[in-house]
């Protein structure tokens, strides 16, 4: 068996691994980094088999022992409205610049008044279930070195965002936010459907997405999350947990106010940018949670060595005597990220590695 499968196994398990895992989220993307890492002359211009090769090479050679993924986006909303904010730069050459497009709802009302199944359809449980194994089993096929796992990235907030836009749903919630409230139930029932099919699934892990926060916090008051939003995982989950599965739980932003309120609905892990307090999610629930992260990525950016060294000291120091800790860059490694900074984070990470 792998090793790298091996050490997230056990992570994913609480049976602390003779080493520290990690994953990272887009680094097997960065070119430049791929290049110089597999030998391997390739860019963001390559044949699409030689991209897939060179990141796959990439994350056998870095070690990943856990690879981040979800299904369920919003590719499963077309048959309905949605709204295009646009896409800032991230990917190399660009390539993902999006300009926003107007939003389709007319007014508040429409958005008060929406009815989820009529907007964007129901599924079949059972062929959404198929799904997510034929998912499952591709990712295991791209990464067979890792840990895998499928999942729905657009639980509440997300989808929210989807369909809404920021601007629109931060004027729904801030206006009238006992009528969002019921919108939010109304949602629940519609993307429940796809945790039911998980449920169903043969998949034995998933990750649940829903940036709840940014930056500065909660976007609302956190009575209303509690009455609305985490009573809503709870129901939620419980069916993918009375199968067995675990669930790990990411958010952008800092989520710190919502730790134990996650914890609480019955997560099983957590995944976080550096704007998180991975110390307080160590005390408490080192112990008892898996939890990935959380290296600034601003640090590898702009960051001198030293500032590199200590970020990645920091973040061992919390982590490395829990079972469930896995190293990551928070939240990607992107492509303006000088190459020889991500290699002398790979560096310091591997001399710390070992327990």
């Amino acid at each position: 068996m792998i090793i790298s499968y091996e050490d997230g196994l056990a992570a994913l398990n609480l049976e602390k691994p003779p080493r520290v895992p990690r994953t990272e989220y887009s680094a097997h993307q960065h070119w430049q980094l791929v290049e110089a890492v597999t030998g391997r002359s390739v860019d963001q211009n390559s044949d699409e088999e030689l991209k897939k090769g060179a990141s796959r090479e990439f994350v056998q050679e870095w070690n990943y022992d856990f690879m981040w993924s979800t299904l369920v986006g919003r590719d499963y909303m077309e048959e309905g409205r949605t709204t295009d904010m646009g896409h800032a730069t991230y990917a190399a050459g660009g390539t993902d610049k999006r300009k926003p497009q107007k939003s389709p709802f007319g007014d508040l009302e429409e958005i008060y008044e929406l009815d989820f199944f009529r907007e964007y359809g129901g599924i079949s449980i059972s062929d959404m279930a198929g799904e997510f194994e034929r998912h499952y089993r591709s990712n295991r096929e791209a990464w067979p070195d890792c840990l895998n796992c499928s999942g729905v990235y657009i639980t509440m907030f997300s989808g929210w965002i989807e369909a809404f836009g920021w601007e629109n749903l931060l004027k729904a919630l801030g206006k009238e936010p006992r009528r969002f409230g019921q919108l939010a139930k109304r949602w629940e029932e519609w993307i429940g459907q796809f945790f039911a099919a998980f449920a169903q699934s043969e998949v034995p892990l998933m990750m649940v997405h829903d940036d709840i926060c940014w930056s500065s916090g909660p976007i609302t008051d956190p009575g209303w999350y509690r009455e609305y939003v985490f009573p809503a995982y709870e129901r939620l989950w419980e069916p993918v947990h009375e199968a067995g599965k675990k669930i790990l739980f990411t958010s952008d932003g800092d989520y710190t106010e919502f730790i134990d309120d996650l914890a609480q609905a019955g997560v099983d892990g957590f995944v976080m940018e550096p704007f998180t307090d991975m110390e307080y999610v160590a005390e408490k629930y080192g112990e008892t949670h898996v939890f990935m992260g959380n290296v600034d990525t601003r640090v590898l950016l702009s960051g001198t060595r030293k500032e590199i060294s200590k970020e990645v000291k920091r973040c061992m120091r919390i982590g490395k005597e829990h079972p469930g800790f896995f190293m990551a860059v928070g939240n990607h490694i992107p492509p303006n990220t000088p190459v020889e900074n991500a290699l002398y984070y790979d560096r310091v990470y591997r001399e710390l590695a070992e327990r």
